[in-house]
This record gives C-alpha cells, structure tokens and sequence, in this order.
C-alpha cells in the first residue's frame, strides 16, 4: 500500500535548523532536501501501510539506516509515493548465546511517473533472549 508524501519547504528549513546548518540550498521556494530528510516520513505514515517484521519490540533496536538517491535530492513541492516493504531477513548467533534476528526495513520514493527517486533502508535487530541459567 502505498501513500503520497508532498516534501514542504517549512519542513526542509525546520530540519536544516535542527541540523543547525545554514546552508542556503536548504531554504527558499526551491529548496533542496537534506539527504536524512526522507527519515521524516515516519511522522506522516498512515497508519497500517508499515510492514511489521514480526519481532518482540521488547528486544528491538535499530541497527543501521541507509539512503540511496538514483538522482537528485527531493526539492520543495515534490510529491512522493512512499511505499514500504521488507528487503532482507537473516540471523546471526549472539556473542553472549541465543539467536539475533534482522530485518532490513525498505522505503521507496517514486516521483509522479514512477521513477525511483530514492530509497531508505533501516536494519532492525531482536536481540537473542538471555540463555537459560543450569539449574
């Protein structure tokens, strides 16, 4: 399921101002979006359209984030549709016992005529649940 995600002007300048960068790409009608920007689609994913990868969020955490752009940087009025899907499952033993699970997250953006503009990729990681003392 995918859903339509409009890159606005205030929002890039917010995020510059967080960034604490002022860098003048990131301000005015044409802005450009700072490369970390797309992260901010989580604050406007409807809900539902998130694939969930079945883990204990108990034992989750947040492994690795990576974007890829196949062009330019998102611009102020750009209209994207998001869609989200799980690219790569795999499992690893853990250094203190117990099996770690991964799941890498993959957020694509396509422009109006489908092109990919780019892709977001968050590795989450269960860690192993702690090994069973000898009685």
């Amino acid at each position: 399921m995918s859903f339509e995600y409009v890159v606005e002007r205030g929002k890039i300048r917010e995020f510059a101002a967080a960034m604490q960068t002022a860098n003048p790409a990131y301000d005015g009608e044409d802005a450009v979006a700072p490369p970390t920007f797309l992260a901010s689609v989580a604050l406007w994913t409807p809900e539902g359209t998130r694939p969930d990868a079945g883990f204990d969020r108990k034992r989750l955490l947040h492994g690795e984030q990576e974007y890829v752009f196949h062009g330019p940087l998102p611009r102020a009025g750009d209209h994207l549709q998001v869609e989200f899907r799980i690219g790569r499952r795999y499992e690893k033993e853990g250094r203190r016992g117990g099996t770690m699970r991964f799941a890498v997250l993959v957020t694509e953006f396509r422009d109006a005529e489908g092109n990919l503009v780019a892709e977001q990729r968050s590795t989450v990681v269960e860690t192993a649940q702690a090994p069973k003392e000898d009685a």
